[in-house]
């Protein structure tokens, strides 16, 4: 357990970052099951949308998000 008084404060900080990130990380997760289950347009757009806005917050690296972003618009050009 933290001692200092700022040590308790970076705990609850670091508490609620990561309940704001799991968020962030779940919902981009869905989004991509769906769209790989079922490539369109416009899921791939949402997809996109998801994996960008989870690399900006800095849960996914950037070539991460590049990759996952390519293999779906190449599973779309496939169907």
């Amino acid at each position: 357990m933290p001692v200092t008084k700022q040590a308790r404060k970076k705990l609850r900080k670091d508490r609620k970052r990561e309940i704001e990130n799991d968020v962030v990380r779940a919902s981009y997760k869905n989004v991509l099951k769906k769209t790989k289950k079922s490539p369109t347009v416009k899921k791939l757009s949402d997809a996109a949308k998801a994996i960008d806005k989870a690399a900006k917050k800095g849960i996914l690296h950037q070539n991460k998000a590049a990759r996952l972003k390519s293999r779906l618009a190449k599973l779309a050009s496939k169907k």
